[in-house]
């Protein structure tokens, strides 16, 4: 008789938790418009969180050691990011009134080429093609324009952007001073039966998440000041923004240097009369993906994260697509966790008579 009786506790615990999981995915889908602010917070202060325990370690009270981090750190990005808008400012202006004379460039480096392919294949029309591609820049250059305008005139960005200036640094505040207290908090809630499984399974995701969020923001970092050094000194225009971004998605696997180096590839055909500046934009990318994989990633990230890149490309996608922006943020953390417990319910499986009998 308690058997059936254990069966039943057990089916009502994982209804309860399963029920507590849909609605906090549904409440995260409803409110995503507004929680980007909060999600910032609370990853700057997981992130700087380390940083905070070194200070107080020194004798330093837990509020004191947050407010000299945030001091230190607003310190250290108003002048990098003031350099950074002032120079990508000064290419985009430049790029925006010599884009008629790349575009004639770039098709007159196309005709040769489209001339010996129509000689090859007579059925192809060369004028068609170099009309097709010319109104097709020409529109992809006007989305781009109405797209950043209509973001520029976005009351509603406009607000997002205030609140995320406003609210993140006050919520990653409180996170970062109150941290070891919310942790314990959660502690006292977890069941007692399952309590130092879940504290074993939260350590391995801490592990993951602290080597790779941490790690890849810094191989991001590191990798984008590379590529927009490197592109400026070619004198690509627009090679530092084209460099910045690439490096600040390289946590895509193989999307952020790709595409850095084809639209890299694609300004420098249209601006320069040479093959050497064309070469040494290659060697850029060349050198970026060296470093990364022989001594950045090794070193800052390493090789025991256990996420897939497959997995990771998924992830976002995935987040893209269900939140936005907001779910961009959080689908790595979110494949970390669940990667964490996939592997325990594996282990869990392998260990069951399910597995072991069947």
């Amino acid at each position: 008789m308690i058997q059936p009786q254990t069966n039943t506790k057990n089916n009502h615990n994982w209804l309860f938790w399963l029920g507590l999981f849909v609605i906090f995915c549904y409440g995260l889908y409803v409110l995503r418009s507004v929680l980007l602010p909060f999600v910032a917070g609370i990853t700057i202060g997981y992130l700087l969180d380390p940083c905070v325990v070194k200070f107080t370690k020194l004798g330093l009270s837990r509020t004191l050691a947050t407010c000299i981090v945030l001091i230190l750190l607003i310190l250290l990005l108003i002048p990098a990011l003031i350099l950074l808008f002032s120079v990508i400012n000064d290419q985009v202006a430049r790029f925006v009134s010599v884009i008629p004379e790349y575009l004639t460039s770039l098709s007159q480096k196309l005709e040769p080429w489209l001339n010996d392919l129509h000689k090859s294949f007579p059925t192809i029309d060369a004028e068609r093609i170099k009309a097709y591609i010319r109104e097709n820049m020409a529109s992809y250059l006007k989305v781009l324009g109405k797209l950043a305008q209509s973001l520029l005139n976005s009351g509603f960005a406009l607000v997002n952007i205030i609140s995320l200036l406003l609210i993140t640094p006050v919520v990653a505040f409180y996170m970062l001073r109150d941290w070891d207290g919310f942790v314990k908090k959660i502690d006292s809630l977890l069941p007692r039966k399952h309590k130092a499984s879940i504290r074993q399974q939260a350590k391995e995701i801490d592990r993951t998440l602290a080597s790779f969020i941490r790690g890849q923001l810094s191989v991001c970092v590191l990798l984008g000041l590379f590529y927009s050094v490197g592109l400026y000194l070619v004198g690509l225009e627009l090679g530092v923004l084209v460099g910045f971004i690439a490096g600040l998605i390289s946590f895509i696997p193989y999307v952020g240097s790709i595409s850095g180096f084809v639209v890299s590839i694609c300004i420098a055909l249209a601006q320069f009369n040479t093959i050497t500046p064309i070469i040494q934009v290659i060697i850029v990318f060349m050198l970026g993906q060296f470093l990364e994989g022989n001594f950045l990633t090794p070193k800052l990230v390493g090789d025991s994260v256990g996420l897939h890149p497959v997995w990771i490309m998924f992830a976002l996608l995935a987040g893209g697509v269900l939140l936005g922006f907001l779910g961009l943020m959080i689908a790595v953390p979110t494949a970390a966790i669940i990667g964490v417990l996939l592997r325990h319910a594996i282990e869990n499986y392998k260990h069951s008579s399910l597995y072991q009998n069947g």
